[in-house]
């Protein structure tokens, strides 16, 4: 090797989070040296941008949010409550990383047009490497195909993230890890009502940014059919509704502290999405992008806001 990398330099040449979607474009280390500890780090980093960290980050603060609603006292901060978020966090991450790498080995030529930087759409992986990663080469079927249909990706995402996010293991914590009786509770089904709106506009809007490489492969998605301006404003109507029916549920709180951090909190994050929703300029793909990786940020916010008592 004709010279060694120092840390800085090394952080400063690798850091991933660089471009709009979140990743470092593909050609500021396309001229680093072919050893194995740089051809190392590159793939890393190229894994790290395949599973789509943003999207692991908020299941990651979901799950261990939720699990926090059924302990009553500081006794039951114990080993096994720990290792309980832990055995839920493991495989919750895996089947994310399963998901994404799915969606981009079947949409490898639309993200050639849609997020060319993706390692799959770019070449820093290879199709068998993905379909390794990922270990789909018995499911590769086409009703797994559902970006071509409007509704059935946010009704999935709603369904894992509104449902099984909230829902399924806050009864694993409460009932296996603190043997008690299941209780659905007040702030479970506030939190579940609360993202599973949040978590089907964030569906449909995740193809807003990519309707010019829907259109050119007649892939049919909502924003496809109906426009991306009426999608992007019906989104975020949605979103301003559950965020007011949050403060309602909120307001009528009997714990004074509960009432007042959720109100607030929500009231600003409604303020804050409907000024971030006017600076978006919907003809441009980079503009409707950084506005849904905004709306992750947010939800990710919103569920430290959610409703305790």
């Amino acid at each position: 090797m004709l010279h060694m990398i120092s840390r800085s330099s090394f952080c400063s040449k690798y850091h991933p989070l660089h471009q709009a979607d979140g990743y470092e474009p593909k050609h500021l280390y396309n001229n680093y040296s072919t050893s194995f500890r740089d051809v190392f780090f590159k793939n890393l980093i190229s894994f790290y941008r395949l599973t789509r960290p943003y999207t692991w980050t908020g299941t990651v603060i979901a799950i261990t949010s939720v699990s926090f609603l059924p302990i009553q006292n500081l006794a039951d901060l114990t080993p096994t409550f720990f290792m309980g978020i832990l055995k839920a966090l493991v495989p919750a991450v895996l089947m994310n990383i399963y998901v994404v790498t799915l969606n981009q080995l079947y949409d490898v030529e639309i993200d050639k047009v849609n997020k060319p930087d993706l390692p799959l759409a770019s070449g820093d992986f290879s199709r068998g490497t993905g379909i390794a990663i990922a270990l789909i080469s018995s499911l590769t079927l086409p009703f797994l195909r559902w970006k071509g249909h409007p509704f059935l990706a946010p009704f999935s995402m709603m369904i894992l993230m509104g449902l099984v996010y909230q829902l399924l293991f806050f009864i694993h914590i409460q009932k296996y890890m603190l043997a008690r009786p299941v209780v659905i509770t007040k702030p479970l089904v506030f939190a579940t009502a609360f993202m599973c709106v949040l978590s089907f506009a964030n569906g449909l809007l995740k193809d807003v940014p990519d309707v010019d490489g829907d259109r050119k492969f007649d892939i049919q998605t909502l924003s496809v059919i109906v426009g991306r301006e009426r999608v992007f404003w019906f989104c975020v109507y949605m979103m301003l509704t559950a965020y007011g029916a949050a403060i309602l549920v909120g307001a009528s709180s009997s714990f004074p502290l509960s009432k007042l951090v959720t109100v607030i909190c929500h009231s600003i994050l409604a303020f804050i999405l409907w000024l971030r929703a006017k600076t978006v300029d919907l003809s441009s793909n980079a503009s409707t992008l950084s506005f849904y990786m905004f709306i992750w940020k947010l939800a990710t916010v919103s569920i430290h806001c959610r409703q305790r008592d």
